[in-house]
């Protein structure tokens, strides 16, 4: 079973912004115990994602989700040896928007963790109703017009931050926008 070293450690290195996100913290730690925290055969999994911005005009990248029925962020389940939230995040954001200078933001070199929240997701592709131990990051591109779709149901938008959380259905998913906007602010 792969524990997810890579998943343990970004954890531990993780400062909570809330109670909430803290409970959530340790619901992941309990699944470290537990199981492969990574197997989709699992009810609570982790995937890692990704919110996308354009520093310079302040907007952000937002997806089209059929499953989900809304516009939300880039991301995904791990692929077969991927132990790490923030690779995962970043395959699946070049996956399913075409932008390879994707790069962590606001400093390049490392990482930013916006939020650790489990989200709900509903029955489909075969799959019973389960939740995801989502891993968000901030990542930046300087080629906004350069996004692709990686198919034509998943549609891709810009839209300036405050559109996106005044738009967004989720609460876990206007947390993360908040978290965002504070940090563009300090820009």
């Amino acid at each position: 079973m792969s524990r997810g070293p890579d998943l343990e450690a970004v954890i531990d290195g993780h400062r909570p912004w809330s109670d909430q996100e803290a409970r959530d913290l340790d619901r992941v730690r309990e699944l470290l115990v537990a199981r492969d925290p990574w197997a989709r055969s699992s009810l609570l999994h982790a995937t890692g994602s990704a919110f996308i911005v354009h520093p310079d005009t302040g907007r952000v990248l937002l997806r089209w989700h059929d499953r989900m029925q809304g516009w939300l962020h880039v991301g995904g389940h791990a692929g077969p040896g991927e132990t790490s939230p923030y690779q995962v995040a970043l395959r699946e954001a070049q996956e399913e928007t075409g932008l390879h200078d994707l790069a962590p933001w606001p400093v390049a070199t490392r990482p930013t963790l916006v939020h650790v929240v489990i989200v709900p997701v509903p029955a489909g592709r075969g799959e019973p109703d389960h939740e995801h131990a989502d891993f968000r990051y901030l990542l930046a591109t300087g080629r906004p017009d350069d996004t692709t779709p990686e198919t034509a149901a998943a549609r891709l938008r810009w839209v300036p931050l405050a559109q996106a959380r005044s738009t967004a259905e989720e609460e876990n998913m206007r947390v993360s926008l908040d978290r965002i906007a504070e940090i563009l602010a300090s820009r």
